[in-house]
C-alpha cells in the first residue's frame, strides 16, 4: 500500500469519493432498509465522486502543476514525450511534486549565490586592475610631465626620472602579459607541450636563475634531505618553469633575511609526484589562504605591493596547473612560513 504522502490522482480520487459514498450509502440503509437500494445508491455515488474528483484533479490542479514544471525545467517536449508523460508514466503525487519543487528552490538560490559572489569577485577585481592600471600611468605622466617642463635640461635628474618611467612602463608590460596569459590558459589557446623531465633538475635550474635575487637578502635555497632521488613527471616544462618562477620568487620576496628556501618532492602512489616549495618568512592568516590564487589579491601582511609584481603570478600558477589537470594548494602560519605545493603526472600513460 503507498504511503499517505504519495497517492496517485486515482487513488486519490477513489479515497475521496469512498469517504463520501460510505457515510451516504449507510444513511439510506438506515432510513430505509433495503440492501440493494443502499448497494445501488453506494455504487451510484462513489463512480460519480470518483469521476468528478479525478476530473478535477486532472484538469485543475495538475494543470496547473505541469505549468510549474514547464518553469522549473524549461524544455519543450515532442508529441510523441507528451502522450508518454500523460498517458503511460505514472503521474506524480503531490508530496513528489513538493520535493521537486523544493529542489528546484534550492538550485536556485544556490545558483543566484553564485551570481552575487561572482559579482562581488568583479567588482573588487575591476577595482583591483583599475589600481594596477593607475600606479604606473600616474607615476609615467609625472615623469614625462616633470621633463617636459625643464627637467628635461638638467642633467642630474632626466636620467633618473626617464629610469623611473621605464621601470613603470616594464611593469605595465609585464600586468598585461600576465592578464594575456591568464585570458589564453582560460580559453584553451594556450596548449601544452608535455615532454618527461627529472623535477629536482628543473627546481635547480629555477634556483640558479634567481641566485642574485636570493643572494641581496643573503635567503639559502636547498633540496629537502630524502628528496634528492630523481622523480620524472610527464608535464610541460617551460609551463612548470613558470609556476617554480613564480613559487621560488615569491619564497625569495615575502621571505626573511637570512632566511631559507626549501623544495621538496614525493611520490604519490605511482601516480603523480607532490612538489612543494617552502620558506620561513612572514606567512599568512588562515583568512587569506581560500582566496590568495584569486586575481590580484593580496593579504595585508605578507603581500604587500610594496614589494612589486603584478598580483597575477598565483592565479597564473593555479590555472597554469589546472590546465594541467592537477591540484595546487597552500599551507601557511603568521611568523612561520608558507609552503606551496601541486602535483604533476609523473610518468606518461600509455
Amino acid at each position: 500500500m503507498p504511503s499517505k504522502k504519495n497517492y496517485s490522482p486515482q487513488q486519490l480520487a477513489a479515497l475521496t469519493a469512498l469517504a463520501l459514498s460510505t457515510p451516504i450509502a449507510i444513511g439510506i440503509f438506515i432510513f430505509k432498509p433495503i440492501w440493494w437500494i443502499a448497494l445501488a445508491a453506494f455504487i451510484v455515488i462513489f463512480l460519480g465522486s470518483f469521476l468528478l474528483i479525478l476530473y478535477t484533479l486532472q484538469k485543475f490542479i495538475y494543470r496547473k502543476i505541469k505549468l510549474i514544471y514547464k518553469f522549473i525545467y524549461q524544455t519543450k517536449a515532442s508529441k510523441k514525450e507528451e502522450f508518454y508523460y500523460k498517458n503511460i508514466l505514472p503521474q506524480k503525487s503531490i508530496d513528489e511534486v513538493r520535493m521537486d519543487v523544493e529542489a528546484w528552490g534550492r538550485q536556485r538560490k544556490a545558483e543566484i549565490e553564485m551570481l552575487q559572489q561572482n559579482e562581488a569577485y568583479r567588482k573588487e577585481f575591476l577595482q583591483n586592475l583599475s589600481h594596477e592600471l593607475k600606479t604606473p600611468i600616474f607615476a609615467i605622466q609625472g615623469y614625462i610631465d616633470t621633463l617636459l617642463n625643464g627637467a628635461l635640461d638638467n642633467p642630474t635628474v632626466n636620467k633618473n626620472f626617464l629610469q623611473s618611467a621605464y621601470r613603470n612602463v616594464d611593469r605595465l608590460v609585464n600586468l598585461v602579459s600576465d592578464l594575456d596569459a591568464i585570458s589564453k590558459l582560460e580559453s584553451g589557446e594556450q596548449q601544452l607541450t608535455k615532454s618527461s623531465f627529472v623535477i629536482q633538475d628543473l627546481v635547480k635550474e629555477v634556483y640558479e636563475t634567481l641566485s642574485i635575487k636570493a643572494d641581496k637578502k643573503q635567503i639559502k635555497y636547498s633540496i629537502k634531505k630524502g628528496c634528492e632521488v630523481p622523480l620524472t613527471v610527464f608535464a610541460d616544462k617551460e609551463k612548470i618553469r613558470q609556476v617554480l618562477i613564480n613559487l621560488v620568487d615569491n619564497a625569495i620576496k615575502y621571505g626573511k633575511q637570512n632566511g631559507q628556501v626549501e623544495s621538496s618532492f614525493y611520490n604519490v602512489d605511482g601516480q603523480k609526484v607532490l612538489v612543494e616549495v617552502s620558506d620561513d618568512g612572514n606567512g599568512m592568516p588562515e583568512e587569506h589562504l581560500s582566496r590568495i590564487f584569486e586575481r590580484f589579491y593580496r593579504t595585508d601582511l605578507a603581500r604587500s605591493r610594496k614589494v612589486g609584481g603584478s598580483g597575477l603570478g598565483l592565479a597564473i600558477c593555479k590555472h597554469i596547473i589546472e590546465a594541467h589537470d592537477q591540484t595546487i594548494h597552500v599551507r601557511s602560519k603568521v611568523d612561520v612560513g608558507s609552503t606551496f605545493g601541486f602535483t604533476l603526472q609523473s610518468k606518461k600513460e600509455t
